[in-house]
């Protein structure tokens, strides 16, 4: 299994990133009582997937296997319990991997 961390801090952000092979352009969001909000973009920045809500404990991809994206994007906190990444600790206590089987 490869374990892959997606470093995020507590801010509103935007960066390019290569999953399972794939170029992509990820967009994090706060968006207040919705929480974190992740848009998946390829990577001319053109929506694959807009609105994914960063929940703990869930393939965050699964209901999107036609984009042949080969593993799982996971939100896990640090206190091993599913807690919600609040405002302030996304990528400090909550984190985003990205997790392949081999």
């Amino acid at each position: 299994m490869n374990i892959q961390e997606i470093p995020l801090t507590p801010d509103n952000q935007q960066f390019g990133i290569t999953l399972g092979g794939q170029q992509f352009t990820m967009r994090i969001t706060w968006r207040d009582a919705a929480g974190w909000i992740l848009d998946l973009m390829d990577s001319a920045g053109s929506a694959l997937v807009n609105g994914i809500p960063l929940v703990p404990g869930a393939d965050l991809l699964a209901q999107y296997t036609y984009l042949g994206i080969t593993g799982a994007l996971v939100v896990m906190a640090d206190s091993n319990q599913p807690e919600m990444p609040t405002k302030t600790n996304l990528g400090l206590g909550s984190h985003l991997y990205f997790i392949q089987e081999q």
